[in-house]
């Protein structure tokens, strides 16, 4: 990781209230479990401002609280120009959130862009984290598998990359 500022990861869905809280939530546990909360930053966001400053869906709160990840403290935002120089990682959720970052992104930094479900390990035949909201429950506990699977890989990606560059220092 850098030594001087955090790693910034942002997790993109379309309204920033059920797939990008949830990545946010569990990232947020993994990287606090791996001991690296001092060196990651973890933020979601929306491509749309439908659900501006309010709280995660109902559904996926209840979801990701059952697997013992908190949302109550996020709130949906709409994706900002900065964003784009201040993260490092700009994951979306499927491939028309992630085209949408692509019109906007300024050309410098859309190498920072990408797709989450690149980073899994498990979820070969998914390459996308599917919208739940007009769905049941079921599709809630299917983000919670491959978002934590994906987020897992990120992880390990993050890592690897700061132990590359540490070691090509000396």
């Amino acid at each position: 990781m850098k030594q001087d500022n955090k790693v910034k990861v942002l997790f993109v869905c379309m309204g920033n209230i059920c797939r990008s809280p949830t990545a946010d939530a569990v990232f947020k546990h993994q990287v606090k479990a791996a001991g690296l909360d001092k060196h990651i930053y973890v933020d979601s966001a929306g491509t749309h401002a439908y659900h501006i400053d309010e709280s995660p869906d109902e559904r996926a709160q209840k979801a990701a609280l059952k697997r013992g990840y908190n949302m109550q403290g996020l709130r949906a935002r709409a994706v900002q120009l900065n964003d784009f120089e201040e993260f490092h990682y700009i994951l979306a959720m499927d491939k028309n959130n992630l085209a949408i970052l692509q019109d906007r992104c300024p050309q410098q930094y859309s190498h920072k862009l990408g797709l989450l479900m690149s980073y899994s390990s498990q979820w070969d035949r998914y390459q996308e984290v599917a919208d739940p909201y007009y769905g049941g429950s079921h599709g809630f506990e299917l983000v919670l598998d491959l978002v934590e699977d994906a987020n897992q890989g990120l992880l390990r990606h993050i890592i690897e990359g700061s132990t590359e560059k540490r070691n090509q220092g000396r």
